[in-house]
Parts: C-alpha cells; sequence; structure tokens
C-alpha cells in the first residue's frame, strides 16, 4: 500500500532544510510515497522549494493564503505566475476566505480569492481552498470562478448539507486527523454522502493530529491512521481504500497513477 499526503505545511513542522528532508525519508518509511507541500506565503514558498529539489515524491502548490491578505508581497502576481512554471508545482493553493481570525477584512480576502482563481484557470492548475466560517462566499465564488481543472476543499469541516451543495461542482473534498475524533459528527456524517472517488485525505501537519497521536506534533507519516480509520467506516479493506485515495489524489494534481 501507498499513501498521498495531498496537504502538508513542511515549513511550519521544522525549517532546517536537512530536518526537512528527514520529515520526508520519515514518511516514505510509513508508505506516504508521495505529498504536497504546502506555504501560506510566497517568501516560505520559496525556501521550502529550494530545501526540498531533491526530494522527487514532494509536489508544491504556491499561493497565498487569506492570512497574508494584507502583505501578499511585491509582485505577488506575478511572482505566483512564474512559481507556477517550476517543476512538481501542481496546484495554486491554499487560497480561500477565513473569517474566523478575521485577516484584514472581507471585501479584500474575497478581492485576493478571486484573482487567484483566475490565475488558476489562466495557467491551468487546480486550486487547494481554505474555507473557515466563509461557507457561503467560498461556494458562491466558486459557482462562477472555479477553474476548469476543479479545486479541494482541503480539511474539510463542513457539515453533509454543504457537501451536498457542493457536489455540483468539480470539487474535492479532503479530510485531516481530525476525522479520527469521536465528536467529529459532522465530518462522519459527510463521508457517508460523499461518492468515494471524490474523497482524498491529507495530514495538515504540523496541525489536526489524528487521534492515536494526540499530544504529538502532527507529521505525514501519521497519515496512514486517517486512512485506516475511513476505510473502517466505509466498511472497504484498507488496501482498497489506499488504492482509491491514491488514484483520486493522482487524478485531481494531473499525475501518472504509478
Amino acid at each position: 500500500m501507498q499513501y498521498f499526503d495531498t496537504h502538508a505545511h513542511i515549513g511550519l513542522i521544522c525549517e532546517d532544510p536537512i530536518e526537512q528532508l528527514i520529515v520526508i525519508q520519515e514518511a516514505r518509511q510509513a508508505s506516504v510515497t508521495r505529498l504536497v507541500s504546502i506555504c501560506n506565503s510566497l517568501h516560505d514558498f520559496g525556501k521550502v522549494y529550494d530545501n526540498l529539489k531533491s526530494a522527487a515524491n514532494v509536489y508544491h502548490a504556491v499561493g497565498v493564503s487569506p492570512s497574508e491578505v494584507q502583505n501578499p508581497g511585491r509582485d505577488w502576481v506575478q511572482v505566483i505566475e512564474q512559481n507556477a512554471q517550476l517543476p512538481r508545482v501542481v496546484a495554486i493553493g491554499e487560497i480561500g476566505l477565513d473569517y474566523y481570525r478575521k485577516f484584514g477584512d472581507k471585501k479584500s480576502q474575497i478581492e485576493l480569492f478571486i484573482t487567484q482563481l483566475d490565475m488558476a484557470s489562466r495557467i491551468g492548475l487546480p486550486v487547494i481552498i481554505h474555507n473557515r466560517d466563509a461557507g457561503k462566499d467560498v461556494l458562491d465564488i466558486l459557482r462562477d470562478r472555479l477553474p476548469s481543472r476543479g479545486g479541494v476543499l482541503h480539511c474539510y469541516s463542513e457539515n453533509a448539507e454543504y457537501a451536498k451543495r457542493a457536489l455540483d461542482q468539480n470539487l474535492y473534498f479532503s479530510f485531516a486527523g481530525n476525522l479520527t475524533y469521536r465528536n467529529a459528527r459532522n465530518l462522519h456524517e459527510t463521508i457517508g454522502v460523499l461518492p468515494l472517488d471524490r474523497i482524498l485525505i491529507e495530514s495538515e501537519s504540523p496541525f489536526m493530529v489524528p487521534a492515536d497521536y494526540r499530544g504529538k506534533r502532527n507529521m505525514p507519516k501519521y497519515l496512514p491512521t486517517t486512512a485506516i480509520f475511513l476505510a473502517e467506516m466505509l466498511e472497504i479493506s484498507d488496501e482498497e481504500m489506499a488504492a482509491t485515495l491514491w488514484e483520486n489524489s493522482n487524478r485531481f494534481f494531473g499525475l501518472p497513477n504509478e
């Protein structure tokens, strides 16, 4: 079995380049053989991308998250477009809306989100979408702006009814370690309404550690725990679950299913 971690903040786990490569090696030893590195800012993207150039199993997303809305960086649109052409860059993200932290104002967040959605359409990449307390606005915007390559609602946190409304768009649903929490009823109910071919998993490391590792800092190597929990929920074998998630992830990011 092999697993694909579709969302890992390697730069937030550790800053040292050697330690980052050790994180990737430990993930491989746990059968997490592909992962997508996520950065919130363009400055962080440049550092992490350079640190992980030798890691052929690591792919990258580039974008400006809502947390950086007040300071996206100089010439940030051009910087994203240039970086999107780099080898192993497979998505624009993470991008989206976050009304919980109140980064900047809603209008500025929406403008940042729409600009990057339109950019992804021009470039021909899928998008990785952050949504916190902004569900209605996210879906309303995506109905008009979702790129043809589609998007993933990462670290899904809405309920089953929201998922049903989102299914009519080319969207995937990615679940992190919080799926394994007993009180995550909204996530458990959501799994029950989703087609199997729309589901992805992610570590969201260093956050959202699975229940089995509560108290520890989350790492990509813990990802199989989420896959096994998901298999038990859906009453399928671990092998079938791993194979399905692997195929879904590669299809979404446009990678060979090998």
